[in-house]
């Protein structure tokens, strides 16, 4: 059974950093793509970051982010960690770790077969 457990959020000031971690566990995970999305309330959940277990260049981003969050991952630990700098009172949401493997369309969230239960950020302005 795969299980995803995110940790990190909390509340940070307009400008300052948070880092996001997403623990997986249940299987390897060498050709899963592994993404974080968002939701706010009373909105969609959207996509934010994703990265590929496996090849080069495997890293997606919403353009709402570029530039100031950063997905990495730690295969030893098999924990992916979004790296956010630069936060804005937009960027307060839950965020979800999501998890599935051979994904096509790493920014489509219906593509994604496993997800955390979410951790919240959020940024004052």
């Amino acid at each position: 059974q795969v299980q995803l457990v995110e940790s990190g959020g909390g509340l940070v000031q307009a400008g300052g950093s948070l880092r996001l971690s997403c623990a997986a566990s249940g299987r390897t995970f060498s050709t899963w793509t592994i993404a974080w999305f968002r939701q706010a309330p009373g909105k969609e959940r959207e996509f934010v970051a994703a990265i590929k277990w496996g090849g080069e260049n495997p890293y997606y981003y919403a353009d709402s982010v570029k530039g100031r969050f950063t997905i990495s991952r730690d295969s030893a630990k098999n924990t992916v960690y979004l790296q956010m700098n630069t936060l804005k009172a937009e960027d307060t949401a839950v965020y979800y770790c999501a998890a599935s493997p051979y994904v096509a369309d790493p920014l489509r969230r219906f593509n994604y077969a496993y997800w955390g239960q979410g951790t919240q950020v959020t940024v004052s302005s």
